[in-house]
């Protein structure tokens, strides 16, 4: 039976964390290989602050994964991150093996860097969004955030 593509969002604890973000690469990558699967693509997305808590925790740490394995793999990756403290949730989708050269080729290259970095530089002082460059199109404005 061949492998299928999936792709993988973990929120993670940030508490756990705890700005070792190549740790907790090293245990996703651990619970992805114990259940024969292999790893595409594996980087963090972003860190949020949450709209309601999970396990008391105001923000988590978004990390994407890209992952080849069986079908029948995929119960033993979800119970063993049922059972990795980190993880609070994780959402498994099957890539259509249409999209796959195109997802994993945004997802490794410099477009996924380019959004990461958009995202570093934030916003100005006013709340506004960086402005768009004419590639990416018109930017929706951000509603105004709550001072914690």
């Amino acid at each position: 039976m061949p492998a299928n593509v999936y792709e993988c969002m973990f929120l993670l604890d940030t508490s756990k964390v705890a700005g070792d973000v190549a740790n907790a690469d090293k245990q996703l990558r651990t619970i992805f290989e114990r259940n024969n699967a292999e790893v595409l693509v594996s980087r963090p997305w972003d860190e949020r602050r949450l709209t309601y808590q999970i396990r008391n925790q105001k923000k988590g740490l978004y990390y994407l994964t890209y992952f080849s394995a069986e079908g029948k793999s995929l119960t033993g990756i979800e119970s063993d991150c049922k059972l990795t403290e980190m993880i609070m949730r994780q959402l498994i989708l099957k890539i259509d093996p249409k999209l796959v050269e195109t997802m994993l080729s945004i997802a490794k290259g410099e477009h996924a860097v380019a959004l990461h970095n958009i995202h570093e530089e934030g916003a100005d002082e006013g709340g506004a969004a960086p402005a768009a460059t004419e590639e990416e199109g018109p930017r929706r404005p951000r509603a105004p955030r709550d001072k914690e």
